[in-house]
């Protein structure tokens, strides 16, 4: 999909740079072996050379798409097969950047399909996440790999419909892997290595941070067309999933890896404060998760255009110590006299760069256990709990709401088919 040239992705602290050539195919990093806790073991070290090519297709191909597929360019092990977006012109310059072949550029909203049928073995998926569910089921039965962008989906049946794929995947011996980015970095890591140690003690509590300026959210047109572009859609819930799924997530996935489960219940509320809004994201939401055991999870979200830093953090407590996981800037750990800390360099990049190198290693290997895939549903799932909780002003436990199976529904009526 389209992307503004002034705005790349949420989580980058530099999201109002503009995408340069250089940055897109250039730069090199050392890959590092990662760990996903209760997850599985992920190794994400890049070959000198590879075996062999895997045929790749990458689907939204704007902003952080055309980024993510030079990425993949530059990895070495990726043939960039083919491409596709709604809009033909993005699909184009994408194209051109990686040297895709004319007739395997595809748009429109089937473009997709036609790609899935191209020759290509893996897909990558960077869409709006109302898109998802469709385009990574479609993708597992023609028996393809899936690498796909956070959040898996914008409500509780495009998420369930995400975890059952990820386990037709496996099940047809196919990778199906989430980019998450937090959780690869060597700073948090070794952070959590340190806080699970006895002498961290348990987490009493946790609390969770998601501060961004927001977007662009310019009024509506005839169709969904000019939605579609410049990441306006993440103003539209059920298109994007809301700030807190969308951009927050990021914060709150850290505190469920960490803690190795998803919360019960959560309490709060929410506001649309934007100046003449247009599509139905709240702009600020105070959320209070619950876990079986009683922890307390404080998340606090705004995405307001007032020059606030912005920030992705989870801090964790205990009687003995306390610790920071970090999307920038520092990340630390104290228990008692003993403090350790570290900095979080460029992980916007280089979480998707080792996560890339991750995504190669196992279709290569043959490593389909898709562990990322029930973490990325439960992250999901607990935005989409706080964000109905906020949204009604009450308590709603996890129950309530997967029995609810609410689908929000989009109009892609007037698009091009």
């Amino acid at each position: 999909m389209k992307d503004q040239p002034e705005r790349t992705d949420p989580t980058d602290p530099r999201n109002t740079a503009a995408l340069t050539r250089r940055r897109f195919l250039g730069g090199t990093l050392a890959a590092a072996t990662v760990s996903f806790g209760p997850w599985g073991s992920l190794a994400a070290e890049a070959p000198a050379k590879f075996d062999r090519k895997i045929k790749l297709g990458v689907v939204g191909n704007g902003g952080r798409g055309a980024w993510i597929a030079g990425l993949f360019k530059q990895h070495g092990g990726y043939e960039m097969h083919a491409v596709a977006d709604y809009f033909q012109d993005v699909a184009d310059r994408c194209g051109d950047a990686l040297g895709v072949d004319k007739a395997r550029r595809f748009s429109t909203l089937s473009g997709y399909k036609r790609l899935l049928e191209s020759g290509v073995e893996a897909v990558a998926l960077e869409v709006p996440p109302f898109f998802f569910q469709e385009q990574a089921s479609a993708a597992v039965e023609a028996g393809l790999h899936v690498y796909m962008a956070k959040p898996v989906a914008s409500d509780v049946p495009g998420s369930l419909r995400i975890l059952e794929a990820g386990k037709k995947a496996a099940q047809r011996q196919k990778c199906f892997f989430v980019d998450y980015q937090m959780p690869t970095d060597p700073v948090n890591l070794e952070v959590l290595k340190r806080l699970r140690a006895d002498s961290f003690g348990p987490i009493s509590q946790v609390a969770t941070v998601g501060v961004s300026n927001g977007f662009s959210d310019p009024p509506r047109t005839a169709t969904l067309e000019s939605r579609l572009q410049g990441l306006i859609w993440v103003n539209d819930v059920a298109l994007g999933g809301d700030n807190i799924g969308n951009y927050d997530i990021h914060a709150i996935d850290a505190a469920l890896w960490v803690l190795g489960r998803r919360p019960v219940a959560a309490t709060g509320g929410s506001r649309i404060c934007r100046p003449n809004p247009h599509g139905d994201a709240r702009d600020v939401c105070s959320v209070v998760f619950e876990y079986a055991d009683g922890l307390v999870h404080n998340h606090f979200g705004q995405a307001l255009a007032n020059f606030t830093t912005g920030e992705l953090s989870c801090r964790l407590f205990s009687n003995r110590g306390n610790a920071m996981v970090n999307y920038w800037g520092k990340a630390h750990v104290r228990a008692g006299e003993e403090a350790w800390s570290g900095s979080v360099d460029n992980l916007y990049e280089a979480g998707a760069i080792r996560n890339i190198a991750t995504f190669y290693n196992h279709v290569v290997a043959g490593h389909t256990g898709n562990e990322t895939v029930p973490r990325a549903v439960d992250g999901i799932l607990t935005c989409i709990l706080g964000r109905e909780a906020a949204a009604r002003r009450t308590r709603l436990t996890m129950d309530e709401l997967l029995a609810e199976n609410q689908r929000l529904e989009v109009d892609l009526s007037g698009l091009k088919a």
